[in-house]
């Protein structure tokens, strides 16, 4: 019963996220380090429609058109949290 209860709430927050508008040059700038938005602790990725990936940054609330998430970053980039705690910080 929650493994389904967890998948539906999965589908319910890809298909949330596919009405979500790109994200322009006006908040995605360009980047030539490892500051990415691939590399940020708020990027995810889902299977859209017909299993094509979407792209997202949560920080936004916005979609991050293909290509342009290994190639810009915003104001708001943070590390990954597992860069700054390691895998499993409460083991430590």
């Amino acid at each position: 019963m929650a493994a389904s209860r967890i998948r539906s709430t999965a589908v319910a927050a890809s298909s949330d996220c596919e009405a979500w508008p790109y994200l322009d040059e006006g908040v995605l700038r360009p980047s030539r380090s490892r500051k990415v938005c691939m590399t940020c602790h708020w990027f995810r990725h889902h299977a859209g429609a017909e299993c094509i990936p979407v792209l997202t940054c949560q920080l936004h609330r916005g979609q991050i058109a293909q290509g342009e998430h290994l190639i810009r970053r915003c104001q708001g980039w943070t590390d990954d949290m597992v860069r700054q705690r390691g895998w499993a910080p409460e083991v430590g």
